[in-house]
Order: structure tokens, then sequence, then C-alpha cells
């Protein structure tokens, strides 16, 4: 008896994707360089959240996602050195460090990175950093974009107060509350795209079962980063458009494109997912390809 992949479960073929999120009374993903301010196109108006901070919440749940399967360690995880986990890539494979190794003994112990860290297996890596500089980089094979707002956001600047000081002296002062502010959004929807390179899975050993926990991780991973400041993050929408081939069957754009939110009442400003529509258009797929919906 034979068994078949669901297609957007196939690492051995191309995948395009469609990740839709929204935000209510909450920042996203705030800017250092601004008091934090909730990220913006400064010209368009319409709100950002980085590529880098949709992949840090995608590894902080992935782990969790696979429980104790030892093959889905994180490598780029807070509190922990990268330099001694690439070490460690050497010891587990029998080199030394500060010697000459051959392209064999570096893809050996490449391969056995990516087979302990998830996040190198999607996403690659620079291992070429203090002893291990003969290990060049892994190109991974899942590329994020950055998120944009649907329309354009209004951040508002809230004025926040605390019942006690940070030193002793303004409390011996007198003083009895300390100002403080806090950004938030009302309310955006936003869309970022998703890119899968079978060729590059190949080499990083990509299987099926970190394609379900990647979709998995997409629909439930703000349920596990709550905060106040970030308010009510959701997903809201996942289309995976899978391709017959590595190579693909039609550019990205042509397939990402057919999923389109648009609002119900462009005069009235969003407050909620209710306030869009989200057009699908399924008909006349290039052949081959198929559309998975994995939130919708």
């Amino acid at each position: 008896m034979t068994t078949t992949t669901a297609a957007h479960l196939d690492p051995t073929v191309r995948h395009d994707l469609v990740y839709l999120f929204d935000v209510t009374d909450g920042n996203p993903n705030g800017d250092p360089d601004a008091g934090n301010r909730p990220r913006m196109d400064d010209e368009s108006g319409h709100g950002l959240v980085t590529d880098v901070a949709l992949k840090r919440k995608i590894r902080d749940t992935l782990a969790l996602a696979a429980e104790d399967d030892p093959r889905y360690g994180i490598f780029v995880q807070a509190g922990h050195a990268l330099n001694p986990r690439l070490e460690a890539s050497y010891e587990a494979t029998g080199l030394k460090l500060g010697t000459k190794i051959t392209r064999d003994e570096a893809d050996h112990a490449r391969a056995w990175l990516c087979d302990r860290y998830v996040d190198i297996r999607l996403f690659g890596a620079v291992l070429s950093v203090g002893k291990t500089n003969a290990l060049g980089q892994i190109r991974g094979p899942l590329q994020v974009t950055m998120a944009r707002s649907i329309d354009p956001i209004l951040p508002m600047d809230h004025a926040i107060t605390r019942v006690t000081q940070t030193r002793q002296a303004d409390i011996d002062k007198g003083e009895t509350t300390e100002m403080g502010g806090k950004w938030t959004v009302p309310y955006g929807l936003y869309r970022a795209e998703l890119y899968f390179s079978a060729n590059h899975a190949r080499k990083t050993g990509v299987d099926a079962k970190d394609l379900e926990l990647l979709y998995r991780t997409l629909e439930m991973m703000f349920d596990h980063d709550r905060s106040a400041t970030r308010g009510r993050l959701t997903a809201r929408g996942l289309y995976v458009f899978s391709h017959p081939d590595a190579f693909g069957a039609a550019p990205a754009h042509r397939l990402t494109e057919r999923i389109t939110p648009r609002l119900v009442n462009p005069d009235v400003p969003p407050r909620n997912f209710g306030d869009y529509t989200v057009a699908v258009a399924e008909d006349a797929l290039p052949a081959g390809v198929t559309l998975a919906k994995i939130i919708d």
C-alpha cells in the first residue's frame, strides 16, 4: 500500500504562501529608533512588520509544536551563544577545531547542524564565524517578506502612569506617580508572503513534518506570544500555492496576487476583520498548481 503526501506538505516541490494577520489595539512591531512607535512606511502610512520579527515568532513556536523531538532544536535562541553550537558540529562529526578540513567534512558538519536545528533547515544560517570559518553558510529554502498592512494605519501614543517611582529620591521629594507612554495601532490587517524552494530544501533536509509544523506554527504562534503591548494579534489567512515540481509552473506573483483583501466600506476606518472581504481566485490555476487554504 502506498501513501500520497498532500501537495502542500511535499518538500520536493515549490510553494508560494500568502499569510494574513491582524492587530487590534496593539503594537505588532515597534521601532527602537523611534521610541518603539509601530513601524510604518512614512510615505504611504502603511504599517510594517519585519521579516526578522516574524521569523522570531516562528522559531519560538516551532519548538513548542514539535515537543521533545530532537530534530527541532532552535539555533538562534535567546541566552545561547552561537559559536559553541557551531563548534559542537566539529566534535559530533569527529573534526578538530583549528585544522583544515575537506569539503566533504564541511558538508558532514553542516548536515549535522541541519538535522539538529529546524531554523537552520528552514531559514539557513551563517556558519563561518569564530573557529568554524570553513563551514561557510547555508542558504535556507524558506524566505519571508516583510509584512505590510493592506491599508494605512494611524498609530496612537497613549500617556500612562505608574503608582510608584523608579528612584527612592523621587518618592522622598513627594512624587506619587511616574509618567510613561504606550503606542498602539487601533486596527491593521497585514499581509506577508513566504517562498519555499525545493532545491534548497533538498540540501538542508526539510521533510513533510517540517512543513506541517510550519503551517501549524503560523496558525498558532500569536497565541504563544501574548503581551499587553502587542494587543490582540490573530492569524487570519494562510494560502499555499503548490507547484507540480521544484522549478515551478508560474511566477510567484501571478499566484499570490490571487489573494486580495479589500475593505467593505473604504470610507470607514477598519476596526475588525469583518470590515474586510478576502477574495480568493481559485479558477484557472496554471497546470499542475494547487491551492491549499490552511486558514481561511
